[in-house]
């Protein structure tokens, strides 16, 4: 019988204790969850990496010192607020140092024909759909892609955002309308 996965305050506790392997499972636990979030706030995969491994890092260093389970919050917000803030720096250092966009390489896989018009519709209702999420106001895009794609509750998207949850609740509102209204199109 295998050993039931241990929880990340368990895995928390043996890397205070100095157990390197336990931060190993914690990234591999998280890894995803905080790429796929960093990737929607800034909508680049390469920048998305870096700043998630700018994320572990931070993790890394501070997760000694590590000390909120008293206070009720979970290892997965404190590392969704890390995310936030490191995304929040790279999109400042962004409007510092702009950059030209190069030009998309085209794809040379192509799928088979019967599966090229279902799979180039759901690209494009894909892509309609991020463009909308990243023309939202920052803290908009931020409360909806943590409620929408990470499923936090809304005290831990509180906890990420640094404010209410009735203030989490009124962006959930307003960007909802906001993504309906854009997005109408697809309905009909």
């Amino acid at each position: 019988m295998e050993p039931s996965p241990q929880t990340d305050l368990e895995l928390v506790t043996r890397f205070q204790a100095g157990d390197a392997a336990a931060f190993d499972e914690l990234m591999g636990r998280y890894k995803h969850p905080v790429l796929n979030f960093v990737y929607r706030l800034l909508g680049d995969a390469a920048e998305a990496e870096d700043v998630a491994q700018d994320v572990f890092v931070r993790a890394h260093q501070h997760l000694g010192t590590f000390q909120f389970w008293s206070a009720g919050a979970k290892l997965s917000t404190w590392l969704f607020t890390l995310a936030r803030n490191a995304v929040i720096d790279r999109q400042r250092w962004r409007k510092r140092h702009p950059a030209e966009p190069l030009e998309a390489v085209a794809e040379s896989d192509f799928p088979a024909a019967a599966d090229a018009s279902r799979e180039a519709s759901d690209r494009e209702v894909g892509r309609h759909i991020a463009d909308a999420v990243g023309a939202l106001p920052e803290d908009q895009r931020t409360a909806i892609t943590l409620a929408e794609y990470h499923g936090l509750s809304y005290a831990d998207i509180a906890r990420v955002m640094n404010c209410s949850e009735k203030s989490v609740e009124t962006r959930l509102y307003r960007a909802r309308q906001t993504l309906r209204q854009r997005l109408a199109f697809l309905l009909e």
